[in-house]
């Protein structure tokens, strides 16, 4: 792995958010970027629930290794709760025998629908306009230490986010003051971004992507900026 490739985390949000961690061989360099990425962000992982998706280590080195990286994981103080890419024969007689490994409902059973009887017309339903988006406005700073979490859509804060607080929305943020804490978006929708006055963040994530500061450069810090995930990349570009 190069050195300047971070481990990939990504944000699921349904109705609790939760990080989403891909291991990849060779391990010592994947955990090691993961330990640089915490010490950066610390306090982020905190108390997260983590998944696990290992859809790679067990295509590419096997079944041990699933358990070596599962047993990293933990080692990091990270609470697993459930392992995505893992056929659940591999956990048997192991200590994550209990993890679970369908996280996305593809064992569910299908709804079956019946046809119409003979010689009947299915009737349509008149379709309604989708009702407004909701969003969340907040005329008030955000404190150190506050979370603002409100997945069902926009988070507008008038006013600033201090280091150590997080603002976490289903749609788009927007914060008409300084950003110094932490800032995530799209937990729900694609297409989300943040948008903030004065970018001084200590981290930034959108549509199952995030970057701390350290990864923006020095140009953009103090700068109006708008984030955006453009073909699998987070983008960050100053308003003119």
């Amino acid at each position: 792995m190069d050195a300047d490739v971070l481990p990939q985390i990504r944000i699921r949000g349904r109705n609790f958010m939760a990080l989403v961690v891909a291991p990849e061989a060779p391990f010592g360099e994947w955990f090691a970027a993961l330990d640089q990425q915490m010490k950066n962000a610390a306090g982020f992982f905190a108390g997260r629930p983590v998944v696990a998706d290992l859809t790679a280590v067990q295509a590419d080195i096997g079944a041990e290794a699933v358990l070596i990286a599962l047993d990293g994981l933990e080692a990091r103080g990270l609470k697993v709760i459930g392992a995505e890419g893992v056929r659940a024969p591999i956990l048997v007689g192991t200590r994550w025998e209990r993890l679970p490994t369908a996280l996305h409902g593809r064992d569910a059973p299908q709804q079956l629908v019946a046809d119409p009887p003979p010689n009947t017309t299915p009737q349509t339903a008149p379709q309604e306009p989708p009702p407004p988006r909701p969003s969340l406005l907040i005329e008030e700073p955000i404190r150190s230490g506050r979370s603002v979490v409100f997945e069902d859509g926009d988070v507008t804060i008038v006013g600033t986010v201090a280091s150590g607080a997080e603002v976490l929305a289903g749609g788009s943020v927007h914060i008409y003051g300084a950003l110094r804490g932490r800032a995530i978006a799209g937990l729900r929708t694609s297409g989300a971004r943040i948008f903030c006055r004065k970018l001084e963040a200590e981290l930034l994530g959108v549509d199952q992507l995030y970057r701390t500061a350290e990864h923006w450069g020095a140009g953009l810090h103090g700068c109006a900026v708008q984030v955006r995930c453009d073909r699998g990349a987070l983008r960050l570009s100053a308003f003119e």
